[in-house]
């Protein structure tokens, strides 16, 4: 197992069969740096047209169709003092009626509020006297938003939505210690990552979480053989499976089917066992519900598995 330090220089604003950046073995660890969902880096400084910019793509050696890429997210850091948000609720999440009263950005472009990161603290601080918030701080809960895997037939779909291979899903419980499942869709896996939050509420109701650049770590691996439908993740906590879909109703479809097929092939449950336990412990998050395709989390503790 080998660690791989690389230092990206250029990004892809849609995941798909670009060239790889780096060939890596199975078992082997990445430590690179992602921009944010502006294209700025470390410093602020814009290097890359906006839109999600992913740093890879990721060579896995013997991944093929078939198989499954296991991510495991070992670190992801903010590296920056400062973060951005987005001020107004998407208008897709209230009200049709209630649309005009939402606070639309004016001609002056004031749409950011700026949040100060402070890692060693743990805190994002929010100082805007022009709202009754004021001075208004917040734990850090940093997550991944957009990451994934080449989809299938030599398709690159954008970093603003997301599918079987994952993508902008933008659930806040892709955080670091987890890991993560993706189908292998074409030969290497294709691993792409980016779209770093320092925190997030559920949805991603604003558009945006705390936008900011990340150091990141990740370990992938390959399980031969191994066929999955949709992502799948696991924490100390759940097992969790991933649906991406418009409308909100389809992604739970996905969601829960894969849970099912999951307790049936690597937990032991019969088809009756696994519903009548799904119905009466599965839990839902809700990913992503901005975007083109909405993302729903399918969860069952691991409590009740054992």
């Amino acid at each position: 197992m080998t660690v791989h330090n690389f230092q990206p220089t250029h990004y892809h604003t849609n995941i798909g069969p670009h060239a790889p950046v780096l060939r890596v073995q199975s078992g082997d660890t990445i430590v690179t740096t992602t921009v944010d969902a502006g294209g700025q880096d470390a410093s602020g400084k814009q290097i890359t047209p906006r839109g999600n910019p992913m740093t890879g793509p990721f060579y896995v050696e013997g991944a093929e169709p078939g198989d499954t890429l296991v991510v495991r997210l070992d670190k992801l850091t903010p590296n920056r003092p400062t973060g951005w948000t987005r001020k107004m609720l998407a208008p897709n999440v209230v009200d049709p009626d209630y649309v005009t009263q939402l606070p639309w950005p004016g001609k002056d472009e004031s749409t950011l509020a700026i949040w100060n990161i402070d890692n060693a603290a743990g805190t994002a601080t929010l100082d805007d006297t022009t709202t009754s918030l004021g001075t208004f701080t917040l734990p850090l809960a940093p997550m991944v938003g957009c990451f994934g895997v080449a989809p299938a037939r030599g398709e690159a779909i954008s970093t603003a939505t997301s599918a079987q291979h994952g993508g902008n899903m933008d659930y806040r419980g892709f955080v670091e210690g987890v890991t993560v499942y993706f189908p292998v869709l074409t030969e290497g896996a294709l691993f792409h990552i980016g779209d770093g939050h320092a925190l997030q509420g559920d949805g991603e109701i604003v558009s945006t979480g705390i936008e900011i650049s990340f150091d990141v770590q990740v370990t992938l691996s390959v399980q031969k053989g191994k066929r999955i439908g949709w992502p799948r993740g696991e924490n100390a906590d759940y097992i969790f499976t991933v649906g991406n879909a418009r409308p909100l109703d389809q992604c739970v479809q996905h969601a829960t089917t894969e849970m099912l097929r999951w307790l049936q092939t690597d937990f032991g449950l019969d088809p009756v066992g696994a519903n009548i336990l799904m119905g009466q412990c599965v839990e839902y998050d809700l990913g992503n519900i901005f975007d083109p395709a909405c993302t729903m989390v399918c969860k069952v503790p691991k409590r009740v598995l054992r």
